[in-house]
């Protein structure tokens, strides 16, 4: 399972990563799955179609190990492509339901699921699916918007509140989550600790890092990436982009430098490839990707501390 396809990079079923593409999770560390929904987003749709994006993106990766880490994954882990969460378009109401057990028999498996979205939505029966079997977790959320706005209705679903929901539900400790990246206003963000966009400017990521380190502890973490934490210049192909966010290279230094976080849960969220033609968003959005499973393996005991 540890060696890639004996294909060339531009060939072949684009499974992420060039990993084996298979759904008997016996013996895999991480299976990485696909959400392809985009139902709850607020402006441009399209990242139904981000999976896939993301997939083909990961093959401009080399085989090498990613630079930056002291671990090889690719060499190190079982990590298998494991498709995507099924549901009936039609039956919207049902996907959440789905989602979370898609996500229920990755986990009940023993391995760790990265998820590939589909709007920021998905996150929810994500977390869902964790908080079952870990209990209340930490959020670490890169994104432009906190997306803990009011509900009026808990039957909507929405990218922009799912998280405001997820703490009211005891999925996660909004004392010990923290937001980077935000750049835009919400008045009542909730006990959410937030690192902004200008913040992570002024301060640089060092600080950035020792600052998520103190809210977080060793309490289990679980990181959700929307595309939308960077900057429009790097990821032009999302639903919802602002201008002034971080940069591919900040990202980059703030994922790398928090190795040994209690990591037992991803997600890389947001990208809407009909906006972007150059495929940049797909190939950040892959990259990132690339860094969760390594921050994972580099995480405390794998996320599974009780």
């Amino acid at each position: 399972m540890k060696e890639p396809a004996a294909e060339s990079a531009y060939s072949g079923i684009p499974t992420f990563l060039r990993r084996p593409f298979t759904q008997d999770l016996a013996g895999i560390d991480v299976a990485v799955t696909g959400v392809p929904y985009d139902a709850s987003t607020s402006n441009r749709p399209g990242t139904r179609f981000g999976p896939r994006a993301i997939r083909e993106a990961s093959l401009l990766q080399t085989f090498d190990p990613p630079f930056g880490w002291e671990v090889d994954p690719l060499s190190e882990l079982n990590i298998a492509d494991t498709g995507d969460a099924g549901f009936d378009y039609g039956l919207l109401q049902e996907a959440p339901t789905r989602i979370e057990r898609h996500i229920g028999r990755i986990l009940d498996a023993g391995a760790a699921a990265l998820t590939l979205g589909g709007d920021h939505f998905i996150s929810y029966p994500v977390l869902r699916a964790h908080a079952e079997r870990f209990g209340p977790m930490a959020l670490l959320q890169f994104d432009a918007h906190t997306d803990c706005w009011a509900d009026d209705d808990r039957r909507r679903l929405d990218h922009g509140t799912m998280f405001k929901r997820a703490a009211e539900d005891g999925l996660i400790v909004p004392e010990k989550s923290v937001q980077v990246g935000i750049r835009t206003v919400n008045a009542d963000p909730g006990e959410f600790n937030i690192i902004d966009a200008d913040k992570v400017h002024l301060q640089g990521p060092a600080e950035v890092v020792a600052q998520i380190r103190t809210i977080v502890g060793d309490h289990r973490v679980y990181l959700t990436f929307d595309i939308d934490a960077l900057d429009p210049a790097y990821a032009p192909g999302t639903g919802t982009p602002v201008w002034g966010g971080l940069s591919s290279a900040q990202a980059a230094l703030i994922l790398r430098r928090l190795a040994g976080i209690n990591l037992i849960g991803m997600d890389v969220v947001e990208v809407s490839p009909p906006y972007d033609p150059t495929g940049a968003t797909a190939i950040a959005a892959a990259s990132v990707a690339t860094e969760l499973i390594c921050l994972w393996q580099c995480g405390t005991d794998h996320g599974r501390k009780a």
